[in-house]
């Protein structure tokens, strides 16, 4: 009889998938091409703009990341001095929120009129909304601008949101979303008495919570890095957003005055972080959201 004992069972030996390692490594490739910029940007928040403009970006980290920090807050440019790095964060929170909240009620209502009542152009009225999207914001810009300014919108938080919250790209998806929910829950609504408005308040808008945050992510962003309509629309300094106002302190060269790197790059890392932190926050939200439209 064999003393099994005394036998050795070999570990098996782990085989290198090399796919898998190459699939890593061009992530990881990836990762480190896009995060080299924004750690140059970070480093010249650190050095003074007389250094960063006669040596350019370096690996080396200076001491005025707090300097930076408070100028990019609260040090005010312009001729006004009211352009401070809080107002335009703030204008431009609104600007962001006011686009993602605006198109999100629009587009919502545009599908729910096209998949739940019976209009006799629906189909057709749906596709007009839709080819919109091939006209971008440059092409219907200058007609917009002219309406806004005659009913006297510039300079104003209503003429920012307001000519733009129309949104194809949200009133599609909500069509798709709308479509999959089925026809029993409406059958049902409709024997326990619900009218169109309940219907779509207590029932509808419920159920459309994952698609309402990924519409939401989409939007905002879209709204937070608007630079061509708010340098339109807008002529006051104290309704700058971050975008134009990053935009105007670098091109500071008036007389023997230095650009603001340092401040500029600050309020660009500041501008980075609400689009960020929507993402992060409403990611599971985000997936979810686009991949039940498709049921």
């Amino acid at each position: 009889m064999t003393n099994l004992s005394n036998t050795t069972i070999a570990a098996p030996t782990r085989r290198i998938r090399w796919s898998r390692l190459l699939d890593h490594a061009v992530l990881i490739a990836g990762s480190l091409f896009l995060l080299i910029p924004l750690l140059i940007v970070l480093q010249t928040t650190t050095t003074t703009d007389v250094e960063t403009m006669k040596n350019g970006p370096q690996l080396v980290i200076g001491s005025q990341f707090d300097d930076n920090l408070k100028d990019a807050m609260v040090k005010a440019s312009g001729f006004s001095g009211e352009n401070t790095g809080m107002s335009m964060l703030i204008n431009s929170m609104i600007l962001g929120l006011g686009f993602a909240l605006g198109k999100i009620i629009i587009g919502m209502m545009a599908a729910y009129a096209l998949v739940y009542f019976r209009l006799r152009f629906a189909t057709l009225a749906f596709w007009l909304i839709f080819t919109t999207l091939l006209l971008p914001l440059e092409v219907r810009i200058l007609p917009s601008y002219e309406i806004a300014q005659k009913l006297g919108l510039l300079n104003t938080y209503t003429g920012l949101i307001v000519p733009l919250i129309a949104s194809a790209t949200a009133t599609f998806f909500f069509r798709q979303f709308f479509r999959s929910v089925p026809e029993e829950l409406v059958e049902a609504a409709r024997i326990d008495g619900a009218g169109p408005v309940k219907f779509f308040i207590d029932i509808l808008a419920p159920l459309s919570q994952t698609m309402i945050a990924a519409m939401f992510i989409i939007m905002f962003v879209y709204g937070w890095n608007q630079y061509l309509w708010p340098t339109m629309i807008t002529t006051d300094e104290d309704m700058y957003t971050l975008v134009r106002g990053i935009k105007q302190i670098t091109q500071d060269l008036e007389g023997t005055n230095i650009p603001e790197y340092g401040r500029a790059n600050m309020l660009a890392l500041i501008a980075i972080l609400p689009p960020v932190a929507v993402v992060i926050f409403f990611q599971s939200w985000f997936v979810k959201g686009l991949t039940e439209s498709d049921k």
